[in-house]
């Protein structure tokens, strides 16, 4: 990762992009505890196996009153947000930068009148994802940044540094199609167009963001294993077009 700046930082919030509303997000925390009565130098520092704290911060933006922006889902009330923050290396965002992705809880919305705006505050609590007891991993790559797809990809994919086989989390933001259609994640371990191939159990399923966006975070097996190399893939069902974000996050660990 480079020296990066705000203004190449994107937040996407249950398939709307709201980055032309943010101002600041953080600090997409991912800690785990240590034994409290220890010093830093002691023996018996570690950390507590299993104990994740995956914390997304506030999201602080300007109001609008567009009918599909920030005060439409953030006043929509209170619940499991799916949030994609994708941080591009000194420039838009593209395939292979990180990305910080789960699910958390909105707890509140606050609203205060600034200097000629007003401005808004969706703090996130909690992380609140069914897979965190097997998956405690926030930090991703990106595969798509968001953008309009036609067809199919032939394109060679990313090189996401080695093979493992810990599973690992599609995430995927659908801004909008004009009927259904499926998102993939696919794998290889030579980085050509014929080498890949779709990789078990990372797909969205049909879904369709003709009228109302889809998002959504799809654990694969713990145990899969995922090949070096991966790429984004679409399946067009009735649609013709779709404009997505899609990201992976690789299991290293156990």
């Amino acid at each position: 990762m480079t020296r990066t700046h705000n203004k190449h930082v994107r937040a996407y919030v249950d398939g709307t992009d709201l980055s032309g509303y943010s101002r600041s997000i953080g600090a997409l925390a991912w800690t785990f505890d240590a034994e409290p009565d220890a010093a830093f130098t002691d023996e018996a520092k570690n950390i507590v196996m299993g104990k994740c704290d995956i914390q997304a911060g506030t999201l602080n933006a300007f109001l609008d009153n567009d009918t599909s922006g920030l005060f439409a889902l953030a006043n929509s009330g209170y619940g499991t947000r799916n949030l994609m923050v994708a941080i591009g290396a000194n420039a838009s965002p593209a395939a292979g930068d990180p990305v910080f992705a789960w699910k958390f809880e909105q707890t509140a919305y606050s609203v205060e009148q600034g200097a000629g705006f007003v401005s808004v505050s969706v703090p996130f609590g909690g992380a609140s994802y069914a897979s965190t007891l097997t998956y405690k991993k926030p930090w991703g790559r990106l595969l798509h940044a968001k953008g309009a797809e036609t067809a199919a990809n032939t394109a060679t994919g990313i090189d996401d540094s080695a093979s493992s086989s810990y599973g690992g989390i599609l995430v995927y933001h659908l801004f909008s199609s004009d009927g259904t259609v499926t998102l993939k994640v696919q794998d290889a371990s030579t980085n050509s167009d014929g080498s890949f191939s779709d990789l078990s159990g990372a797909t969205s399923g049909s879904i369709n963001a003709s009228v109302t966006p889809a998002s959504g975070m799809v654990a694969i097996s713990t145990t899969a294993t995922v090949r070096r190399y991966l790429r984004w893939q679409i399946s067009l069902g009735t649609a013709t077009t779709a404009t997505f974000a899609l990201a992976f996050i690789r299991n290293t660990i156990a």
